[in-house]
């Protein structure tokens, strides 16, 4: 028997001819789908226009000057080049064929306007920035018919540092010209663009990829906090008694902060108030082209009694893997025989309520936020104290320097960092003093350093931390002046007791 590959799905909407019928691939299917949700149809766009675009931002910025490159390159051809915002607003378009511009201005495919989905159905740049993946949408693909002289590829340009959707390149030509390489072509301009931010950004690592982690968050056998022994401020108390009310009720909640406030920390505690002995597992999103296998291994724990998934990090979730999510998460509902609210088996986490894929967030319940580190001030040290115990198995204790430190820091990044410090300094000391610490918890500045700045801090808090250094030291030491060093104190926001402010005279 002749083996043949599966037909792709006809698609049909309201009013459309019997010629435009479209076989279209899952992600393009679900994709128009969306677009009938948002009410267009086939014969309607809604670009909406803003009257300026940020044209001081890193991506404007970097993805103009690569962008100007390419324009070089492909100055005889009829390809339009643009970046768009992660909201779908084009910022700028660069094209010197005159009548592909002409069409593109009656179709509002311009500097000013919003193509996402919502405005224009399906159409490359939408498609990439709803599935945060590298989208070609040719010809009757789209949605719209307006748009169907085109064939436009785009790519999702993340942002090195915070791995957060920056907004995307977009290259649109006529839908019958070759389209072969314009994928490849917008993938390099992408991650030439992100190269070129993270190189005039802070100076710092880019992020890693995301690996997307399933695993427990509390075992009987895990090291738990101890609310007895470190308590913890009424801000976090009260966020944790206010999600447990609603696990308890049978509510699904989502739970707000920014990165490293603990959102899975808080859910999870809630969980125990109300199933004690129940597994919780976290599941991190990865990259989206690992998505399928990532929703394989985790959602069959859905079914499993006294078992609750937090999905984290639901803002990165491409639109279809959030569609896909809902539906599994609408079959799995729990309520008791007898009609009485029970514990849902997942919870949701996200920087902002509105950061939640629709899909979601139309399943949401309670919305419970978590207060970042810096307004709970009086958290720091209980929380240090519980890290450092849990990572060396025994009490470490601080100097009183120490906790001056590290309760002066404003932590940017929440508690995860505090987490971080404190278990790199419990490695290698039962007393964690000063100089046990990284140079950033010192630097009070939001100014951002270069790679030379940052080794010359580190090396001028190396030395001023050392147990019973002074100031005339560390510059013999640094070959500097006194003045130097407090000069550069100034410069890199470096604040340490008694030695904040230059002497007078």
């Amino acid at each position: 028997m002749e083996n043949r590959r599966p037909t792709p799905p006809m698609y049909v909407t309201p009013g459309t001819a019997l010629g435009d019928v479209v076989a279209l691939a899952p992600r393009m299917r679900a994709s128009w789908q969306r677009s009938e949700h948002y009410g267009l149809s086939p014969e309607e766009m809604r670009p909406v226009f803003t009257g300026s675009v940020d044209t001081a931002s890193l991506l404007y910025e970097c993805g103009h000057e690569v962008l100007q490159g390419l324009r070089r390159t492909l100055a005889n051809e009829p390809v339009s080049m643009m970046i768009a915002d992660r909201d779908g607003l084009v910022l700028f378009r660069l094209c010197d064929d005159a009548s592909i511009n002409r069409s593109l201005d009656r179709v509002h495919l311009a500097p000013g306007f919003y193509f996402s989905e919502e405005n224009a159905g399906t159409n490359g740049l939408g498609l990439a920035l709803a599935d945060r993946v590298p989208s070609l949408v040719r010809a009757q693909e789209h949605y719209c018919t307006a748009l169907r002289g085109y064939t436009c590829a785009a790519v999702p340009v993340l942002d090195p540092l915070t791995g957060e959707l920056a907004g995307s390149v977009n290259l649109t030509t006529w839908s019958d010209s070759s389209s072969e390489l314009l994928l490849a072509l917008a993938q390099a301009t992408a991650g030439n663009t992100a190269a070129l931010m993270l190189a005039r950004g802070s100076g710092r690592r880019s992020r890693p990829t995301p690996r997307g982690e399933v695993f427990h968050v509390y075992a009987d056998r895990s090291p738990q906090h101890d609310d007895a022994r470190y308590p913890l401020s009424p801000a976090w108390t009260n966020a944790v008694a206010a999600a447990g009310t609603a696990v308890a009720r049978g509510r699904v909640v989502a739970v707000v902060g920014e990165p490293g406030a603990g959102k899975t920390a808080l859910i999870s505690a809630a969980r125990r108030r109300t199933e004690p002995r129940g597994r919780v597992l976290s599941a991190r999103p990865p990259a989206p082209d690992d998505i399928p296998s990532w929703l394989t291994l985790w959602t069959p724990e859905l079914a499993k009694d006294s078992t609750c998934v937090i999905v984290s990090g639901t803002q990165t979730l491409p639109a279809w893997a959030a569609t896909e999510l809902a539906r599994v998460f609408s079959d799995v509902r729990r309520t008791d025989p007898g009609g009485s609210p029970r514990p849902q088996p997942f919870a949701l986490t996200a920087v902002e309520y509105s950061a939640i894929p629709e899909a979601l967030r139309s399943l949401v319940d309670t919305v419970v936020e978590v207060p970042t580190l810096r307004s709970r001030p009086d958290d720091i040290l209980p929380l240090a104290r519980h890290f450092a115990q849990a990572h060396r198995g025994h009490t470490v204790t601080f100097t009183r320097a120490a906790e001056h430190t590290l309760t002066a820091y404003e932590w940017p990044e929440n508690v995860r960092q505090l987490r971080s410090v404190v278990r790199d300094a419990a490695s290698r000391t039962d007393v964690i003093d000063a100089h046990h610490l990284p140079a950033e918890v010192f630097t009070g500045t939001n100014r951002s350093l270069g790679r030379l700045q940052t080794l010359q801090r580190d090396e001028i808090v190396r030395c001023l931390t050392e147990p019973g250094t002074t100031v005339a030291q560390a510059a013999e030491r640094l070959s500097m002046s006194r003045a130097t060093i407090y000069r550069k104190m100034a410069e890199y926001g470096i604040r340490l007791p008694g030695r904040t402010q230059q002497p007078r005279g």
